[in-house]
Protein backbone atom coordinates (compact mmCIF):
# COMPACT_ATOMS: atom_id res chain seq x y z
CA UNK A 1 0.00 0.00 0.00
CA UNK A 2 3.36 2.41 0.95
CA UNK A 3 4.20 2.06 -2.85
CA UNK A 4 1.08 3.57 -4.64
CA UNK A 5 0.74 6.45 -2.52
CA UNK A 6 4.82 7.55 -3.23
CA UNK A 7 3.86 6.88 -6.85
CA UNK A 8 0.64 9.23 -6.60
CA UNK A 9 2.66 11.80 -4.29
CA UNK A 10 5.71 11.72 -7.40
CA UNK A 11 3.24 12.21 -9.92
CA UNK A 12 1.48 15.08 -8.58
CA UNK A 13 4.41 17.01 -7.75
CA UNK A 14 5.55 17.03 -11.83
CA UNK A 15 2.49 17.86 -12.71
CA UNK A 16 2.80 20.99 -10.50
CA UNK A 17 6.11 21.53 -11.96
CA UNK A 18 4.79 20.76 -15.85
CA UNK A 19 2.06 23.81 -14.86
CA UNK A 20 4.56 26.14 -14.54
CA UNK A 21 5.20 26.46 -18.33
CA UNK A 22 2.90 28.19 -20.47
CA UNK A 23 2.15 26.45 -23.50
CA UNK A 24 2.00 28.53 -26.88
CA UNK A 25 0.34 27.67 -30.21
CA UNK A 26 1.56 29.42 -33.61
CA UNK A 27 -1.05 28.76 -36.71
CA UNK A 28 1.02 29.03 -40.09
CA UNK A 29 0.23 27.76 -43.34
CA UNK A 30 0.50 24.93 -45.05
CA UNK A 31 4.37 23.17 -45.09
CA UNK A 32 5.87 24.04 -48.04
CA UNK A 33 4.86 27.82 -47.47
CA UNK A 34 6.79 30.59 -45.74
CA UNK A 35 4.68 30.44 -43.30
CA UNK A 36 5.54 27.49 -41.72
CA UNK A 37 9.19 27.95 -41.73
CA UNK A 38 8.42 31.46 -39.88
CA UNK A 39 6.49 30.33 -37.25
CA UNK A 40 9.54 27.27 -36.54
CA UNK A 41 11.93 29.92 -36.41
CA UNK A 42 9.98 32.01 -34.09
CA UNK A 43 9.01 29.03 -31.95
CA UNK A 44 12.88 27.81 -31.71
CA UNK A 45 14.35 31.05 -30.49
CA UNK A 46 11.66 31.38 -27.77
CA UNK A 47 12.29 27.73 -26.99
CA UNK A 48 15.88 28.13 -26.53
CA UNK A 49 15.11 30.14 -23.25
CA UNK A 50 12.10 28.35 -21.60
CA UNK A 51 14.01 28.05 -18.41
CA UNK A 52 14.05 31.67 -18.58
CA UNK A 53 10.44 32.58 -20.04
CA UNK A 54 7.90 29.88 -18.47
CA UNK A 55 6.99 29.79 -22.22
CA UNK A 56 6.98 26.91 -25.02
CA UNK A 57 6.04 26.85 -28.02
CA UNK A 58 4.79 24.89 -30.74
CA UNK A 59 3.60 25.19 -34.23
CA UNK A 60 0.48 24.11 -36.20
CA UNK A 61 0.17 24.22 -39.86
CA UNK A 62 -3.14 25.21 -40.81
CA UNK A 63 -5.21 26.55 -43.75
CA UNK A 64 -3.53 30.47 -43.58
CA UNK A 65 -4.83 33.83 -43.21
CA UNK A 66 -8.70 33.28 -42.38
CA UNK A 67 -8.69 30.30 -40.42
CA UNK A 68 -5.84 31.53 -38.38
CA UNK A 69 -7.92 34.77 -37.75
CA UNK A 70 -10.76 33.17 -36.59
CA UNK A 71 -8.45 30.71 -34.45
CA UNK A 72 -6.88 33.21 -32.45
CA UNK A 73 -10.15 35.34 -31.91
CA UNK A 74 -11.68 31.60 -30.35
CA UNK A 75 -8.80 31.22 -28.45
CA UNK A 76 -8.25 27.74 -30.08
CA UNK A 77 -4.36 28.79 -30.87
CA UNK A 78 -2.18 31.95 -29.49
CA UNK A 79 -0.65 33.17 -32.25
CA UNK A 80 -0.95 33.25 -35.94
CA UNK A 81 0.04 34.48 -39.20
CA UNK A 82 -2.08 35.98 -41.45
CA UNK A 83 -1.89 38.44 -44.79
CA UNK A 84 -2.54 42.21 -43.50
CA UNK A 85 -5.20 42.45 -46.17
CA UNK A 86 -7.19 39.55 -44.92
CA UNK A 87 -6.59 41.36 -41.32
CA UNK A 88 -7.97 44.78 -42.99
CA UNK A 89 -11.07 42.77 -43.54
CA UNK A 90 -11.66 40.73 -40.53
CA UNK A 91 -10.97 44.37 -38.48
CA UNK A 92 -13.87 46.12 -40.58
CA UNK A 93 -16.34 43.66 -40.77
CA UNK A 94 -15.52 42.66 -44.69
CA UNK A 95 -15.65 39.85 -46.79
CA UNK A 96 -15.52 36.31 -44.41
CA UNK A 97 -16.47 38.96 -41.44
CA UNK A 98 -19.66 40.59 -43.09
CA UNK A 99 -22.04 39.04 -40.61
CA UNK A 100 -20.06 38.75 -37.47
CA UNK A 101 -19.02 41.97 -37.73
CA UNK A 102 -16.04 43.93 -37.22
CA UNK A 103 -13.57 41.85 -34.73
CA UNK A 104 -12.02 44.19 -32.38
CA UNK A 105 -10.59 41.76 -30.26
CA UNK A 106 -7.54 41.41 -32.36
CA UNK A 107 -3.91 42.60 -32.02
CA UNK A 108 -0.77 43.07 -34.41
CA UNK A 109 3.11 41.80 -32.82
CA UNK A 110 5.02 41.90 -35.70
CA UNK A 111 5.46 42.12 -39.64
CA UNK A 112 7.09 39.36 -41.70
CA UNK A 113 8.29 39.17 -45.28
CA UNK A 114 6.41 40.88 -47.98
CA UNK A 115 4.10 39.17 -50.46
CA UNK A 116 4.63 41.23 -53.48
CA UNK A 117 2.41 42.45 -56.62
CA UNK A 118 4.90 40.73 -59.31
CA UNK A 119 3.87 41.40 -62.97
CA UNK A 120 6.26 39.21 -65.07
CA UNK A 121 5.90 39.79 -68.61
CA UNK A 122 7.47 38.08 -71.92
CA UNK A 123 10.32 39.73 -73.41
CA UNK A 124 8.27 39.61 -77.00
CA UNK A 125 5.65 41.16 -75.25
CA UNK A 126 7.40 44.39 -75.35
CA UNK A 127 5.97 45.20 -71.96
CA UNK A 128 8.64 47.25 -70.19
CA UNK A 129 6.52 49.70 -67.95
CA UNK A 130 3.31 48.98 -65.73
CA UNK A 131 1.44 51.22 -68.72
CA UNK A 132 2.30 48.89 -71.58
CA UNK A 133 0.07 45.96 -70.47
CA UNK A 134 -2.87 47.92 -72.86
CA UNK A 135 -3.65 45.42 -75.31
CA UNK A 136 -1.84 42.28 -74.35
CA UNK A 137 -2.71 38.88 -72.67
CA UNK A 138 -2.59 39.05 -69.26
CA UNK A 139 -3.26 36.43 -66.47
CA UNK A 140 -4.59 38.21 -63.92
CA UNK A 141 -5.56 34.92 -61.41
CA UNK A 142 -8.55 32.57 -60.60
CA UNK A 143 -11.67 34.11 -59.74
CA UNK A 144 -12.31 34.54 -56.05
CA UNK A 145 -8.54 35.14 -55.29
CA UNK A 146 -6.63 37.94 -53.67
CA UNK A 147 -4.16 37.57 -56.47
CA UNK A 148 -6.88 38.88 -58.75
CA UNK A 149 -8.21 41.61 -56.45
CA UNK A 150 -4.81 42.73 -56.23
CA UNK A 151 -4.13 42.98 -59.88
CA UNK A 152 -7.48 44.89 -60.32
CA UNK A 153 -6.33 47.13 -57.72
CA UNK A 154 -2.86 47.83 -59.18
CA UNK A 155 -4.53 47.93 -62.28
CA UNK A 156 -7.17 50.91 -61.06
CA UNK A 157 -4.21 52.78 -59.30
CA UNK A 158 -2.57 53.11 -62.78
CA UNK A 159 -6.22 53.98 -64.43
CA UNK A 160 -5.94 51.12 -66.84
CA UNK A 161 -9.52 49.52 -67.25
CA UNK A 162 -9.45 45.86 -67.23
CA UNK A 163 -11.33 45.66 -70.71
CA UNK A 164 -8.40 47.44 -71.95
CA UNK A 165 -6.55 43.96 -71.82
CA UNK A 166 -7.53 40.83 -72.82
CA UNK A 167 -7.53 39.21 -69.01
CA UNK A 168 -6.73 35.78 -68.60
CA UNK A 169 -8.36 34.05 -64.76
CA UNK A 170 -5.95 31.08 -64.21
CA UNK A 171 -4.28 30.26 -61.02
CA UNK A 172 -0.95 32.25 -60.80
CA UNK A 173 1.06 28.66 -60.64
CA UNK A 174 0.26 27.82 -63.90
CA UNK A 175 1.02 31.05 -65.49
CA UNK A 176 4.87 30.53 -65.73
CA UNK A 177 4.18 27.49 -68.64
CA UNK A 178 1.65 29.51 -70.15
CA UNK A 179 4.43 32.79 -70.06
CA UNK A 180 6.85 29.61 -72.21
CA UNK A 181 4.28 28.50 -74.34
CA UNK A 182 3.40 31.76 -75.74
CA UNK A 183 -0.20 32.16 -74.58
CA UNK A 184 0.37 35.00 -72.43
CA UNK A 185 1.81 38.11 -72.68
CA UNK A 186 2.82 38.30 -68.81
CA UNK A 187 0.90 37.55 -65.75
CA UNK A 188 0.52 38.50 -61.81
CA UNK A 189 1.39 37.23 -58.57
CA UNK A 190 1.27 38.23 -55.30
CA UNK A 191 3.85 35.87 -54.08
CA UNK A 192 6.84 36.19 -51.53
CA UNK A 193 10.42 36.26 -53.42
CA UNK A 194 12.24 33.86 -53.86
CA UNK A 195 9.16 31.77 -55.76
CA UNK A 196 9.37 28.37 -57.44
CA UNK A 197 7.13 29.39 -60.00
CA UNK A 198 8.86 32.53 -61.20
CA UNK A 199 12.34 30.95 -61.05
CA UNK A 200 10.77 28.86 -63.67
CA UNK A 201 9.59 31.92 -65.82
CA UNK A 202 12.89 33.19 -65.53
CA UNK A 203 14.90 29.72 -66.61
CA UNK A 204 12.48 29.12 -69.70
CA UNK A 205 13.20 29.63 -73.37
CA UNK A 206 11.28 32.75 -73.34
CA UNK A 207 13.50 35.65 -71.62
CA UNK A 208 11.16 37.98 -69.17
CA UNK A 209 11.62 40.30 -67.07
CA UNK A 210 9.60 41.40 -63.56
CA UNK A 211 7.99 44.95 -64.26
CA UNK A 212 8.16 48.09 -62.24
CA UNK A 213 4.84 49.01 -60.21
CA UNK A 214 6.09 52.08 -58.00
CA UNK A 215 5.29 55.27 -58.18
CA UNK A 216 2.94 58.92 -57.89
CA UNK A 217 0.23 56.89 -59.13
CA UNK A 218 0.42 54.34 -55.71
CA UNK A 219 -0.35 56.80 -53.32
CA UNK A 220 -4.55 57.28 -53.66
CA UNK A 221 -4.00 53.25 -53.50
CA UNK A 222 -2.44 53.48 -50.26
CA UNK A 223 -4.32 55.82 -48.75
CA UNK A 224 -7.73 53.80 -49.68
CA UNK A 225 -5.94 50.39 -48.38
CA UNK A 226 -3.04 50.82 -45.47
CA UNK A 227 -2.72 47.19 -45.71
CA UNK A 228 -0.81 48.26 -49.23
CA UNK A 229 3.30 48.62 -48.90
CA UNK A 230 5.99 49.53 -50.77
CA UNK A 231 8.59 46.49 -51.77
CA UNK A 232 11.30 45.41 -53.61
CA UNK A 233 12.80 42.53 -55.34
CA UNK A 234 15.91 41.63 -55.64
CA UNK A 235 17.08 40.98 -59.44
CA UNK A 236 19.31 38.39 -58.01
CA UNK A 237 17.11 35.92 -56.79
CA UNK A 238 16.27 34.91 -60.13
CA UNK A 239 19.09 34.28 -62.71
CA UNK A 240 18.16 34.71 -65.83
CA UNK A 241 15.92 37.76 -65.73
CA UNK A 242 16.41 40.67 -68.17
CA UNK A 243 16.19 43.18 -65.08
CA UNK A 244 19.81 44.49 -63.92
CA UNK A 245 18.70 46.24 -60.63
CA UNK A 246 16.60 45.53 -57.91
CA UNK A 247 12.29 45.70 -59.05
CA UNK A 248 10.48 48.07 -56.99
CA UNK A 249 6.84 47.29 -56.11
CA UNK A 250 4.14 47.27 -53.59
CA UNK A 251 2.33 44.40 -51.68
CA UNK A 252 0.46 43.06 -48.62
CA UNK A 253 2.37 41.46 -45.96
CA UNK A 254 2.58 38.58 -43.43
CA UNK A 255 1.72 39.37 -40.15
CA UNK A 256 2.28 37.84 -36.71
CA UNK A 257 -1.27 38.38 -35.03
CA UNK A 258 -2.63 37.74 -31.63
CA UNK A 259 -5.88 38.38 -29.53
CA UNK A 260 -5.82 41.38 -26.86
CA UNK A 261 -6.26 38.70 -24.16
CA UNK A 262 -2.39 37.17 -25.10
CA UNK A 263 -0.57 37.04 -22.30
CA UNK A 264 1.66 40.42 -22.01
CA UNK A 265 5.04 37.98 -21.16
CA UNK A 266 4.61 35.67 -24.13
CA UNK A 267 3.69 38.29 -26.30
CA UNK A 268 7.05 40.42 -25.61
CA UNK A 269 9.13 37.01 -25.19
CA UNK A 270 8.64 36.74 -28.90
CA UNK A 271 9.45 39.86 -30.11
CA UNK A 272 12.28 40.34 -27.60
CA UNK A 273 13.73 37.29 -29.26
CA UNK A 274 13.20 37.84 -32.95
CA UNK A 275 14.15 41.27 -32.31
CA UNK A 276 17.27 40.63 -30.50
CA UNK A 277 18.65 38.09 -32.36
CA UNK A 278 17.47 39.61 -35.76
CA UNK A 279 20.56 38.95 -38.32
CA UNK A 280 20.27 34.93 -36.87
CA UNK A 281 16.39 35.39 -37.86
CA UNK A 282 16.94 36.91 -41.21
CA UNK A 283 19.10 33.98 -42.86
CA UNK A 284 16.49 31.35 -41.72
CA UNK A 285 14.46 32.24 -45.15
CA UNK A 286 15.61 33.77 -48.48
CA UNK A 287 12.04 35.97 -48.24
CA UNK A 288 13.53 37.83 -45.14
CA UNK A 289 16.62 39.16 -47.13
CA UNK A 290 15.46 42.92 -47.29
CA UNK A 291 13.50 42.98 -43.95
CA UNK A 292 14.15 45.85 -41.72
CA UNK A 293 13.41 46.37 -37.87
CA UNK A 294 11.42 49.48 -38.98
CA UNK A 295 9.72 47.79 -42.10
CA UNK A 296 8.65 45.08 -39.94
CA UNK A 297 6.13 47.39 -37.71
CA UNK A 298 5.11 48.72 -41.04
CA UNK A 299 1.07 48.22 -42.46
CA UNK A 300 -0.47 46.76 -39.63
CA UNK A 301 -4.03 46.86 -39.93
CA UNK A 302 -5.12 46.00 -36.34
CA UNK A 303 -3.40 47.39 -33.09
CA UNK A 304 -0.28 46.38 -31.13
CA UNK A 305 -0.69 44.38 -28.46
CA UNK A 306 0.57 45.61 -25.26
CA UNK A 307 3.18 43.45 -24.81
CA UNK A 308 4.78 44.37 -27.94
CA UNK A 309 4.50 47.70 -27.03
CA UNK A 310 6.53 47.12 -24.42
CA UNK A 311 9.25 46.13 -26.04
CA UNK A 312 9.33 48.76 -29.06
CA UNK A 313 9.45 51.26 -26.49
CA UNK A 314 12.22 49.81 -24.65
CA UNK A 315 14.49 50.07 -27.92
CA UNK A 316 13.25 53.06 -29.22
CA UNK A 317 11.42 51.31 -32.33
CA UNK A 318 7.78 52.79 -30.91
CA UNK A 319 9.04 56.16 -32.82
CA UNK A 320 8.59 53.96 -36.30
CA UNK A 321 4.92 53.15 -35.58
CA UNK A 322 2.58 54.95 -37.20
Amino acid sequence: MIIPVVIIIFTTARCGKKSDIHHVAIGTGGVTGVYYPAGGAIARMVNKKTDRYKIRVTVESTSGSVYNINAVLSGDINFGIAQSDRLFQACRGFAEWEKAGPQRNIRSVFGLHHESITLVASEKSGIKKFYDIRGKIINLGNPGSGQLQNARDAMEAFGIHESEISAEYIKAVEAAGLLQDERIDAFFYTVGHPNGSLKEAAAGRVKVRIVDVSGKPLQALFKKYPFYTTSIIPAEMYPGILNTEDIETFGVRALLICSASARTEAVYALVKEVFDNFDEFKKLHPAYTVLTREDMLEGMTAPFHEGAMKYYRETGLDRYIK
